[in-house]
Parts: structure tokens; C-alpha cells; sequence
């Protein structure tokens, strides 16, 4: 029995000091976390004011770039409302006529509905000057129609106002801009588009309304993948609404741009 229990003492005294050298490296252990957490703490910190820096600068050079090269601004028409221009035309018309007509007025035909808008006719959106503008609404009826006497019509266009010009150019200084964009905020699109496809759409020789809504779409989709990537408001966004989407997506009110 004594030889047994100096073995067990032997044994237990080993024990104690494998459990020495145990808390030893547990402590160096503890210690080399320590450090490792503290220097991660120091990058974390390190790469969040870079971040931070580096949405600053993407921030400085979308506002540079939209208010050198692509200014994008409300542009108010002129438009007199048709019930008051008839109101004073016929002094016997009824009040319901006249809210009749007012109610026509804010509601366009757009792709085979009827679609109520508060903004038709009153308000457009410009790019790179008052002159080129899209309908603030989305209706792109004036390119169709443009279109269609294209193909009726021989002989080349004249007519340097016509607004399907100022619409196919409005939408390629669009697409220019968000391809811009995107390489700025390092944000990949969801469709690929370049300006030699909307080119191709837009004044190809075999137009067709299918390319031009497919192309338009893509852009839309576009557009809107960059506002949801900066956390714009959702209650501002329209799906139809090309450039208002982006006037909203790089307008300085925006917290978030250059995340």
C-alpha cells in the first residue's frame, strides 16, 4: 500500500506540473488573442474609415459628373389644362364637363392600361440639357409614333424637334450614365446594356417597338438596381420613371450614395 501510494503521488506530481505548463500556454493563448482582437479592432476600424473615404471620393465625382457632363433636372411645361382653355372658350360648359376633361387630362394609355398620373403633360425630365427630356411619366408613345411614319414615310427625317430625337437621345445619355455609374460604386448590373445596343434599337433599320421596350426595360432595371444599392427611398422609385429614378439616385440629398 505505501509503495502504491508513493506512485500516485509520483503520478499527481506529474500532473500538476503538465497542468502548470497547460495554464501556461493557456495564458499565452489568451494573450495572443488579446493582441490579435485588438489589431483586428484596429483594421476593422482602419478599413471602415477607408470606406468611408472612398464613398466620399465616389460621392465627389457622381456629383462632379452629373452637374458637368449630365445634369439631370425638372423641366416645368407650359401646358394650360384643356378644361380651363375650354371653360373660357364656352362659358355654358357644365362643371361635370370640365372635371371630366380635367380627369382625362391625368390619365395617359400606357401599354394597353390606363394609368392614372397626377404629373402627365405638366412635368418632364432633362439630361444634359432643358432640350432633351423624357416624359416624366413613362410614356414613350411619341417614339412609336415616330416609328411607324418612318416606315410609311421615304426620304430622310427633317424635322430636328421631333421628339422620338430628343427621347432615343435622352435614353442613350441615360445608359451612358449608368454604365458610368456603376463603374464608380463598383456595382455589377443586373442586365447588360451598352450604348451601341440602344444605338441599334433606337435607330436601327429594322425598328421595331419589341427591341425598344426590351431595351428600355433593361435600363429601368438597371437604374433601379443602383438606387436599391444606395438605399433610396422606395417611396420615391416608379418603374416606368427612367430619369427621375436616377435624378433621385444621384441627387446630394442622397445619404448612402457611394456605399
Amino acid at each position: 500500500d505505501a509503495e502504491g501510494l508513493l506512485r500516485i503521488k509520483e503520478e499527481n506530481q506529474k500532473h500538476y506540473r503538465r497542468a502548470q505548463r497547460h495554464q501556461e500556454k493557456k495564458e499565452k493563448i489568451q494573450k495572443h488573442n488579446r493582441k490579435l482582437g485588438e489589431l483586428v479592432e484596429k483594421k476593422t476600424y482602419d478599413l471602415k474609415t477607408q470606406y468611408e473615404h472612398l464613398a466620399n471620393l465616389r460621392r465627389t465625382h457622381i456629383l462632379e459628373l452629373t452637374s458637368v457632363i449630365f445634369p439631370i433636372e425638372e423641366v416645368k411645361t407650359s401646358m394650360r389644362d384643356p378644361a380651363d382653355v375650354s371653360s373660357e372658350s364656352d362659358n355654358a360648359m357644365t362643371s361635370s364637363t370640365v372635371s371630366k376633361l380635367a380627369e382625362a387630362r391625368r390619365t395617359t394609355y400606357l401599354s394597353g392600361r390606363w394609368v392614372c398620373d397626377d404629373h402627365n403633360g405638366d412635368t418632364s425630365i432633362s439630361i444634359t440639357g432643358p432640350w432633351i427630356t423624357l416624359p416624366n411619366n413613362g410614356d414613350y408613345s411619341a417614339y412609336y409614333n415616330w416609328v411607324e411614319e418612318k416606315k410609311t414615310t421615304q426620304g430622310p427625317d427633317m424635322e430636328h424637334n421631333n421628339p422620338a430625337h430628343t427621347i432615343s437621345a435622352a435614353l442613350c445619355y441615360a445608359t451612358q450614365l449608368v454604365n458610368t455609374l456603376s463603374l464608380i460604386l463598383d456595382v455589377n448590373l443586373p442586365k447588360k446594356l451598352c450604348n451601341r445596343q440602344v444605338n441599334a434599337s433606337l435607330q436601327g433599320e429594322n425598328l421595331s417597338r419589341h427591341r425598344f421596350t426590351r431595351a428600355v426595360k433593361k435600363l429601368n432595371a438597371n437604374i433601379l438596381h443602383l438606387c436599391f444599392s444606395q438605399h433610396v427611398n422606395l417611396d420615391l422609385l416608379h418603374p416606368l420613371h427612367t430619369l427621375r429614378n436616377l435624378m433621385y439616385l444621384v441627387s446630394p440629398d442622397t445619404e448612402n450614395l457611394g456605399r
